[in-house]
């Protein structure tokens, strides 16, 4: 059995070079400039934290008139008040008012950053149409913030995004810049170490996005899959995001530090030598498989240095090794095919 754990936490502190490919491989970016995307820009936020709290009833009334819509899913969901007795609403509504208005001051910052991300979601929307043409798009960018705690779990890793019935949101506490010192308060560090916070930027939001599109187009899998099920699953989903987003980083789409992607890329097949010479791809014990198919610090088998998520990385690698030998095959092929047979078509065996 391969021992990495020392390798990646050295491939963590060498500078070694390395040759960078595409992140899809040789696919060819299509022209989708002439596909038309309709998404309407609603700063939640800026109206709600406008509210005349000496006539709050009025203000809420007009708020709500305003964003019909998106004020009963903040209201019901985000703000957790679904079923809780309407009276108590205003005396809610108000407190979380005067507690995350310092947190609104904090964002009027990021307005410029803000239609940055908007313009780059338009353009992966247009990649989204092309791809899957029946897809209905979402058709207004919804900024918004909620409570600290509103963090939002996608099939391949949390954020602040959420898909609403009309569009796509996000909250912006959650996007306050990695250095705030809101994230490195006790508090903040408590609801979200530094390897999520890390993330917390702007920069994230169109990916974080696009993730919760993907999971829209892709059912997640039923419990109980193996190892090689959830890693074929998240390689699927990378896969697409690979479509939706080909100029992003490739480290902001896994989630890793570009350290962790230089380890990743340096130990591929240590990676899949432990999985195979443990017997772990038919595990389905996900108390075995756990730290490798989701979020954390790094990879606890593999060292620091290492990245958490190591699924994403070496799906992504099984279907574009896949797709290489099935060139022919169709989105919606691909994503019906079991991963024991897109293992075994790839031929994936990395050194």
């Amino acid at each position: 059995m391969h021992r990495i754990n020392s390798y990646f936490s050295c491939s963590f502190l060498a500078a070694v070079m390395l040759t960078v490919f595409s992140c899809n491989g040789n696919k060819q970016k299509p022209d989708v400039s002439n596909i038309p995307v309709k998404l309407e820009t609603v700063r939640f936020e800026k109206d709600f934290f406008r509210l005349d709290t000496n006539h709050f009833e009025q203000s809420i009334d007009s708020l709500r008139e305003k964003h019909h819509d998106f004020f009963n899913d903040f209201v019901w969901k985000i703000l957790a008040l679904e079923g809780t007795d309407t009276a108590k609403w205003d005396d809610v509504i108000k407190q979380f008012y005067a507690d995350y208005k310092p947190i609104y001051d904090s964002t009027v910052k990021l307005d410029q950053d803000i239609e940055k991300a908007k313009k780059k979601l338009e353009t992966s929307l247009r990649y989204v149409k092309y791809y899957f043409p029946s897809y209905k798009l979402p058709e207004q960018f919804i900024t918004f913030i909620a409570p600290m705690d509103a963090f939002a779990y996608s099939e391949t890793g949390g954020s602040g995004e959420i898909l609403t019935q009309f569009g796509i949101g996000a909250g912006l506490q959650l996007h306050l810049g990695a250095q705030s010192t809101i994230y490195k308060s006790e508090a903040g560090l408590q609801l979200y170490p530094e390897y999520i916070s890390r993330k917390f930027n702007t920069a994230e939001i169109p990916c974080n996005a696009m993730r919760v599109v993907i999971d829209d187009i892709l059912p997640p899998l039923k419990p109980g899959g193996t190892l090689l099920d959830i890693t074929v699953d998240h390689g699927k989903r990378m896969y697409l995001l690979d479509l939706f987003m080909p100029d992003e980083k490739e480290e902001i789409k896994l989630g890793y530090t570009s350290a962790q992607l230089k380890a990743m890329k340096e130990n591929e097949g240590f990676v899949w030598n432990y999985f195979t010479e443990n017997n772990l791809l038919y595990e389905a014990d996900l108390l075995k498989i756990r730290s490798f198919v989701s979020d954390g610090p790094s990879t606890s088998e593999f060292g620091l240095g290492s990245p958490s998520y190591v699924s994403l990385f070496v799906g992504k690698k099984i279907i574009d090794a896949y797709m290489e030998k099935k060139s022919e095959t169709s989105l919606s092929e691909l994503l019906s095919t079991d991963a024991k047979k897109i293992l075994s078509v790839s031929g994936y065996k990395p050194r």
